[in-house]
């Protein structure tokens, strides 16, 4: 009696315990829906994929890449008697497709959608997937290579289509709880769960904006342009690199944030480039030796080391010495903090810039506006007997400064590009320098260096600034 009364209660305790933590099977799929309370989020993650995953798509690309030459040998005789006609004869094409994969968002519903700049590179077609299998030709919109993000649109023939909103990416906290949605190697959309490992965070050679949002969310290959969600539905970020040995997750992935990404989608809605404010003025991040250096209580902020004359910086009353703190109520702890808030406002607005000054605290007021391209760039291919021959060459401007990430206010002539085997090339110019001086003149711009190269000489003396050395060098005529 006992062991069957005892069998009896473990029954009844196995039935309750059951009933209290799996309610989900005595309700019916109308019944679930987005959860509301923390209570409701933890028990399943379905209701907000079923909102979420409709906006995320597959994106293929093709490319055909130039034909390559081929080796006499495979028109031999000899050799084919061997390996037969698999092998083109010489002058036959040899052009090949390369096809990558990678995801999408969209993000408004009349096909509006974004990925990563490099998921779209040289792709002579996109076709893009919705997750009911309908297939898409896709055209790119806008291609911004500083954040490496593209903008695609479809052709919905008036349908709307699911679209995620995006979240203000500033108020994601570490430990806040994400989704990553993509396609990983091609198996078809996947999603994963993580928290916010880190905000601001910076990881090189993935963009010029090294601020990104860190997740253990799992991302592997294909989820590129792929959605960072957070918990309320809504976009946090684009999925853009990973932090691998091996090639897949090790639980450190970048996503870049959705401020950002809201700023280059508003560009291509207005059918414009992406235009970014311009500061006027470089400066180092404070280090701890630069903060003790400074007496300063930690190491915060960006200290200002050159202001360009006539600039916005220099009209809101920036100066070299000042150490800014904070740029349109946003605190920047560092210099690529500085660059991504300016990246993120608006060309015309006036922003509070926090500054400290001989140990205060002022406010400026700095108004937002574009980089002038003065002078025009004026790019010009040099040709002729003379060492900058084969070189592509341009005047420098604040715009193109800023256009290529030079950490320089200099004035003067750029190289951009050297032709493989040209003159310039075998004397040792290379992309990036800056020419400063010829036989004892200054280079002002395109035109002074066009004019001194159709000088005949026996020698050319040329000084040239190289990341910030100057190079003195003597090249026989």
């Amino acid at each position: 009696m006992t062991l069957r009364l005892s069998l009896n209660l473990t029954a009844l305790l196995f039935v309750l315990v059951t009933a209290a933590h799996f309610p989900a099977q005595a309700q019916t799929a109308e019944d679930r829906r987005v959860p509301q309370t923390q209570a409701e989020i933890t028990m399943s993650f379905a209701p907000l994929v079923r909102q979420a995953a409709p906006a995320v798509v597959n994106i293929y690309t093709r490319r055909v890449v130039a034909p390559r030459r081929q080796s006499p040998l495979f028109a031999d005789p000899f050799f084919r008697r061997f390996f037969g006609d698999s092998f083109p004869a010489p002058g036959g094409t040899q052009e090949r497709v390369q096809n990558s994969l990678g995801s999408g968002v969209i993000v408004r519903a009349d096909g509006l959608i974004v990925t990563n700049q490099h998921v779209v590179e040289n792709a002579d077609e996109i076709t893009v997937v919705l997750p009911d299998k309908r297939e898409f030709d896709a055209a790119v919109v806008l291609r911004d290579e500083q954040t490496d993000l593209a903008i695609l649109k479809i052709d919905t023939a008036g349908e709307e289509l699911p679209f995620l909103k995006f979240r203000d990416s500033d108020t994601l906290e570490v430990g806040d709880i994400v989704l990553a949605i993509g396609n990983p190697f091609g198996v078809g959309q996947t999603v994963t769960s993580g928290i916010v490992s880190a905000v601001a965070r910076t990881a090189q050679d993935v963009s010029d904006y090294s601020f990104f949002i860190q997740t253990d969310a799992a991302i592997n290959p294909g989820n590129s342009g792929g959605a960072l969600v957070s918990m309320d539905g809504q976009l946090a970020g684009i999925n853009t690199a990973i932090y691998s040995r091996g090639g897949g997750s090790n639980g450190i992935g970048f996503a870049i944030p959705a401020n950002m990404v809201a700023t280059v989608v508003a560009s291509a809605e207005k059918g414009d480039r992406v235009r970014r404010p311009w500061l006027g003025a470089r400066g180092q991040t404070v280090t701890a030796d630069v903060a003790s250096g400074l007496e300063l209580p930690r190491p915060f902020g960006v200290l200002i080391s050159s202001v360009a004359h006539h600039g916005p910086a220099a009209r809101a009353g920036l100066k070299v010495g000042d150490i800014v703190v904070s740029i349109g109520g946003r605190a920047v702890p560092d210099a690529n903090s500085l660059q991504f808030r300016l990246g993120t406002l608006k060309i015309g607005d006036t922003v509070e810039l926090i500054v400290l000054r001989s140990g205060g605290r002022i406010s400026l007021a700095l108004r937002l506006e574009v980089a002038p391209e003065d002078p025009p760039r004026n790019v010009t291919s040099i040709s002729g007997r003379n060492p900058v021959a084969g070189a592509d060459v341009a005047n420098l401007s604040p715009a193109l400064i800023e256009e290529l990430r030079i950490p320089t206010d200099d004035r003067g002539v750029i190289i951009l590009r050297i032709r493989r085997g040209s003159p310039a090339d075998r004397v040792g110019l290379e992309p990036g320098d800056i020419l400063v001086g010829l036989n004892d003149e200054k280079i002002g711009r395109v035109t002074d260096l066009q004019r001194m190269l159709g000088t005949a000489s026996e020698g050319w003396r040329m000084v040239v600034r190289r990341q910030g050395r100057m190079l003195q060098m003597n090249i026989r005529g």
